[in-house]
């Protein structure tokens, strides 16, 4: 578990106020306040959550401090998945405006596997949070053909891949980040690169299977 010192120091690398992380960890800002100032100590839990929005960010913990790398961040099981969805949606606030909206783009996607891994709960919220903010997304998804369940119509647009190039290695592109999600039986991984050329490389290759290759749902 990360230490007060160490989330100072991350926060500083970040320029990020107390209120701010706060703000990304769902958390009160007084939470945070005790935790620096070694008044009290957050939850187990609490504290992963401020480790993974960190970690998302770019940052290290390592045994004598922190340090950025901004490169690449490695997540799993139910709390990573939580963290990654998090993470989209704030990437999107932070980048996306109603002029130019944030491009995300997924493929080989089976819905199954996100409210699995997310909770239904934490899925709810998920949509819920995307639908409000809709107008600075471009949101679009590419499902098995014949695959007939869109969760997220309200806020994106749907296409249909041929079932012989269906997958279930996942992809998904948001703003300068390439995500790659593995969903296994008992467990899933999440593997994100921040890297402006791999994510428009991607985007690029996906809009020319989204004009030439899917299909309109029918």
């Amino acid at each position: 578990m990360i230490t007060s010192k160490q989330c100072r120091a991350a926060r500083a690398l970040l320029a990020w106020s107390q209120p701010d992380l706060a703000q990304k960890c769902g958390i009160h800002v007084q939470t945070i306040s005790n935790f620096e100032h070694e008044t009290s100590t957050p939850t187990q839990r609490t504290l992963s959550k401020i480790a993974q929005v960190m970690e998302l960010n770019g940052i290290e913990f390592i045994e004598d401090g922190v340090r950025e790398v901004r490169n690449l961040t490695i997540l799993s099981g139910t709390e990573g998945f939580q963290a990654f969805l998090d993470d989209v949606y704030q990437t999107a606030m932070l980048y996306g405006t109603e002029k130019k909206p944030c491009e995300i783009y997924l493929s080989n996607v089976t819905h199954g596997n996100w409210i699995k891994w997310a909770g239904e709960e934490k899925w709810a919220q998920h949509v819920n949070r995307m639908i409000k903010d809709k107008g600075v997304m471009d949101v679009r998804i590419i499902v098995r053909e014949k695959d007939f369940n869109f969760p997220a119509r309200a806020y994106a647009q749907y296409k249909w891949f041929p079932k012989r190039l269906f997958n279930d290695k996942s992809f998904y592109a948001y703003h300068d980040k390439l995500a790659f999600l593995d969903f296994q039986q008992d467990e899933v991984h999440i593997t994100i690169m921040r890297h402006t050329d791999f994510a428009e490389g991607y985007r690029t290759l996906f809009n020319i299977a989204w004009d030439h290759v899917a299909q309109i749902p029918a």
